[in-house]
């Protein structure tokens, strides 16, 4: 018996080393659910050991085995020293087991709530937007805001300066598993949605991907168009200006959204794509500025006519910084419109766009190209001209200039130009004469600052110079953030 008994205390010391003996870098946060999980596998590992080396007599020892003797005739059987250093193994080997077990929920707890926001683009939306695709499981919560003011120059006194609370912004996301997740954007613009103040709550994005492979993953619900720049990532801090530009607010309407479904993956590590079938634009509400008031944005929109949009972005290694893509639209607008005599207007819109980050330089130009069958129709029906043809083009400019200065710093002061060319009428239907209003150039000069990456400080000047007519040049002052 003795010699059991002492083959049982040596077990035990050895199942207590092996518990102690469990390296610091085990028990250090994870940053990630793999990290996680091979922490999980590298512990039960060890306790599969323990149980092999303990043998079957170990598992008759528990700490409710050893009590204290009620009277001097037990306490000739009481527990030996030996046996005392087991029961004290023992506990210790319970203490240990809790603290491990209080860890692994405190991991848990942190994969699901990052202690730091890691701000990274992913499938192409905005860095606040794709939070929930970093997050372990669960809840994901994001945002932006922006507001500004806004000084007419050419006014003559009238008054049309505003300041404005443009817009706060919340995403929210819900990972279910590691293939499903929700992802969604809700907007509050113009402070108030009360009689007279303009405002309005809408729905910016709300959808369901379901992540299957790195080629091939699949997108339903109300989903953003994938053209051009600022569609995708309209979040403040990253592009230059109070205003996001003409071109991508008339020819490519943003924020354009419609109901739909579609794929979008990586053919290759540098090349990606993104492809849709929505519901149509509805032709009967174009107007003179284009397609902008066509979007069904959700709302019970028309879908009568399906529209098919498609885009691809490429990378290239050799040029470091780089991406050039494009993206295209087209799909039937007349809805089945018995007003419209049941036109197909079938509607186009192509861009085409070139991105270059190097250093302190930022360089953008984008190019798009739109066309209306039927305008003829929509005019006479609409009582308006509706341009057959459109287009706008913008190349801009940015350099920080702060690490001229102090290197290695977190902050960015970068001066930028932008120019802006936009026709929304650039060929009339037959019978109808163009509208040289609609034909515009835009100069913009400005000055962006950001303290920290996810908040902003702009200032910027528009001139504005059309092809007949006046419009005013504008100064603003604003701010942005993300979180």
């Amino acid at each position: 018996m003795k010699s059991n008994s002492k083959l049982l205390v040596k077990k035990l010391l050895w199942v207590a080393l092996v518990v102690l003996s469990v390296p610091v870098s085990a028990l250090d946060k994870p940053k990630t659910m793999e990290d996680m999980w091979q922490i999980i596998q590298a512990q039960q590992k060890q306790i599969d050991d323990m149980k092999a080396n303990m043998g079957a007599d170990t598992s008759k020892v528990t700490v409710a085995n050893i009590q204290e003797p009620e009277n001097k005739a037990a306490a000739s059987n009481a527990p030996s020293s030996e046996t005392k250093v087991a029961t004290s193994n023992v506990k210790n080997l319970e203490r240990k087991t809790d603290i491990l077990s209080q860890e692994v929920e405190k991991l848990r707890t942190n994969l699901a709530i990052p202690e730091e926001a890691k701000y990274k683009s992913a499938y192409g939306l905005g860095p606040a937007a794709s939070k929930v695709y970093g997050v372990g499981k669960g809840l994901s919560i994001g945002g932006y805001g922006e507001g500004s003011y806004s000084a007419k120059v050419d006014d003559k006194g009238s008054k049309n300066d505003s300041a404005d609370m443009k817009r706060i912004v919340l995403y929210a996301g819900y990972k279910f598993t590691d293939r499903i997740l929700f992802n969604s954007e809700l907007e509050f613009e113009h402070g108030s949605t009360g009689p007279g103040k303009g405002g309005e709550v809408s729905v910016e994005f709300a959808s369901l991907d379901f992540l299957m492979n790195t080629k091939a993953n699949v997108r339903a619900g109300l989903v953003l168009m994938p053209m051009g720049f600022v569609n995708l990532i309209h979040e403040p801090v990253f592009y230059f200006g109070n205003n996001r530009p003409e071109v991508e607010r008339y020819i490519i309407p943003s924020t354009w959204r419609e109901m739909g479904a579609g794929l979008f993956g990586a053919i290759t590590p540098s090349l990606t794509y993104t492809a849709y079938v929505v519901n149509g634009l509805d032709a009967s509400k174009f107007t003179s500025d284009g397609i902008r008031s066509g979007r069904g944005g959700g709302g019970e929109a028309k879908a009568d006519n399906f529209g098919y949009v498609a885009r691809m972005d490429y990378v290239p290694a050799v040029l470091p910084g780089v991406t050039v893509g494009g993206s295209a639209y087209v799909g039937n607008s007349g809805q089945n419109n018995t007003s419209l005599n049941k036109v197909d207007a079938f509607t186009q819109l192509y861009e085409t766009h070139v991105q270059w980050k190097y250093r302190s330089l930022e360089f953008r130009t984008l190019g798009s190209w739109g066309f209306i069958d039927d305008a003829g129709t929509l005019s006479a029906k609409n009582a308006k001209t509706i341009g057959s043809q459109n287009y706008g083009w913008y190349s801009e400019a940015g350099y920080d200039v702060l690490p001229l200065f102090w290197e290695n710093t977190t902050q960015y002061l970068a001066p930028f130009f932008r120019y802006e060319r936009l026709n929304t009428m650039a060929k009339a239907p037959t019978g109808y004469n163009v509208d040289l209003t609609k034909d515009w150039e835009i100069f913009q000069v400005g000055l962006q600052y950001k303290p920290i990456p996810n908040v902003v400080i702009k200032a910027d000047y528009r001139n504005y110079v059309a092809k007949q007519g006046l419009l005013p040049d504008d100064f603003n002052l604003g701010f942005g953030f993300i979180f």
